[in-house]
């Protein structure tokens, strides 16, 4: 026989209702706070972090890739780090393109 204050053996607590049926959500604060975000000069509304989050409907799922260990002169790696974020799939589009036209 299971104690009373065992978990199983105790009665889970029921939610009470809302006594009122009025929200007390500040919809004109929240849609000040709206408008503000969709200011041009929000970092957000960069065209790279909009189109990183854009679902690929109907294009053919990209293959797994595969991690390396790359020893590239470091000139050559600041370089492409200089270019911004995305400097590891720069890389590898420099050596597909490579690879294509070594075909």
């Amino acid at each position: 026989m299971k104690s009373a204050s065992s978990p199983s053996a105790k009665r889970p607590a029921a939610k009470r209702k809302s006594s009122t049926t009025q929200s007390k959500t500040d919809w004109a604060r929240l849609r000040s706070k709206a408008d503000a975000r969709v200011a041009p000069e929000h970092p957000e509304a960069d065209l790279r972090h909009v189109m990183r989050g854009v679902v690929r409907r109907g294009l053919k799922p990209q293959p797994p890739k595969a991690a390396i260990s790359l020893r590239v002169e470091r000139d050559v790696l600041e370089w492409f780090k200089a270019q911004g974020p995305g400097y590891q799939t720069r890389i590898n589009a420099v050596l597909r393109a490579f690879r294509d036209a070594s075909v």
